[in-house]
């Protein structure tokens, strides 16, 4: 044991010794393992957002979008989705699931001398309930503004501030969007938005009134949503909407749907394998830095070999077996290594939370990473340590105090 603990305490004394040649010798690790953790760190930063985001939008949710026709296995042109599908989902299985159709458009949305470009979308009132909308101010439109086909226009909750205008003081007042006139009759509250949607910065109008007042007769719908009452039932809600369009569409079961349909989740787990192949990837080059960093520590133990060889040769003389010279620069590599590693999870963390405070990116340092990081260094250590070491230990002691 006494044995063991000289042994460790001559190898710190020789780092100490050469401390910036030591600290140079570990840039490589430290670069190598602050990469992996801060990569790790903001990829699993953004799944987690996503996460987040689509658990804002709901989780029991469907979309079902207008996709390629196919006639004879050919495909003819993009199908159409229109509101009579909207409104068949709603005969036949709307006591089982909420449906809101949607059409939007990108249009000019004005108020006295102020004026913003935002997405307008037409829906029914449904909408509101099956994305979880709340109303800040005033009121959501109903079912007989829809038939009525009224210029009434609920308002996200980022566009008082785009037109200059108080929320509470918005409602009631008249704008216009693409320079027809609109009732504001509420402002909802703040909801966050997906990469995908963002409703905060929405305008939302009667269907009727968005396709023959303001989109010119436009009657092609983007999607239709379809809210279960939980996640579990999406799977029942998949085949009821399939079988109801299919119905609509006049297509066979056995033939290929002219339409599509998507769970929350699919979004999620496309995002996820592509967030997740990009993270290693990323992580990957960051490894090469350790590798280099790897070599680079035993160039140096090499160089230390030969620089101390008549030093190995007065403790193989007094005494020093060939297994105390391999594990004393043994310790010399891992402590290297090891060190490099320690200030690499510093420096990650500083990075990560870097990347939090001053760009806005959210990040998640894992646990995993960190472990993987320091368990990478020690395994360097080891690997790229052995050599020298043994080198060392193999040392004839009558050589190495020839040696000049």
């Amino acid at each position: 044991m006494f044995i063991v603990k000289e042994t460790i305490l001559v190898a710190m004394a020789s780092i100490r010794a050469n401390a910036l040649r030591s600290a140079l010798t570990t840039l490589g690790i430290v670069i190598g393992s602050a990469a992996v953790i801060t990569m790790v760190a903001l990829g699993e930063g953004a799944q987690r957002r996503v996460q987040e985001q689509i658990e804002t939008m709901g989780t029991n949710i469907l979309t079902v979008r207008p996709g390629q026709g196919f006639f004879r296995g050919v495909a003819s042109g993009s199908r159409r989705l229109e509101e009579d599908d909207a409104v068949a989902l709603r005969d036949q299985v709307g006591d089982k699931y909420e449906i809101a159709p949607e059409i939007e458009s990108r249009l000019q949305v004005s108020y006295l001398r102020w004026n913003s470009s935002n997405s307008v979308v037409g829906t029914w009132p449904s909408y509101f309930s099956v994305h979880s909308h709340e109303v800040a101010h005033g009121r959501f439109f109903d079912e007989g503004e829809v038939q009525g086909r009224r210029r009434v226009a609920v308002l996200g909750s980022n566009l008082p501030d785009d037109l200059g205008t108080p929320a509470q003081l918005l409602v009631g007042r008249t704008i216009q969007i693409r320079g027809i006139p609109f009732e504001v009759v509420g402002v909802l509250e703040e909801k966050g938005g997906a990469m995908w949607m963002q409703p905060d910065d929405q305008v939302f109008v009667p269907l009727s009134t968005a396709m023959y007042r303001v989109m010119g007769g436009r009657d092609r719908l983007r999607s239709v949503y379809v809210a279960a009452a939980s996640p579990e039932l999406l799977d029942p809600a998949w085949a009821d909407i399939d079988r109801v369009i299919r119905r609509e569409h006049r297509i066979l079961p056995s033939e290929e749907a002219d339409f599509s349909i998507q769970k929350s989740s699919d979004i999620l787990e496309t995002f996820g394998e592509a967030q997740q192949t990009f993270s290693l990837l990323l992580a990957g080059i960051a490894a090469i830095s350790l590798l280099v960093g790897g070599i680079g520590i035993m160039n140096i133990m090499l160089v230390s070999v030969t620089e101390r060889t008549r030093e190995i040769g007065v403790r193989k003389a007094l005494g020093a077996t060939r297994k105390t010279i391999l594990f004393q620069f043994l310790v010399e590599a891992l402590a290297l290594c090891i060190l490099g590693g320690l200030l690499g999870v510093l420096a990650g963390i500083g990075g990560a939370e870097g990347f939090t405070r001053l760009a806005g990116w959210e990040t998640a340092v894992a646990v995993e990473a960190v472990v993987a990081a320091l368990g990478v260094a020690v395994a360097i250590g080891l690997f790229f340590g052995i050599w020298p070491a043994r080198r060392a230990s193999l040392l004839d002691p009558i050589d190495a105090l020839r040696y000049e």
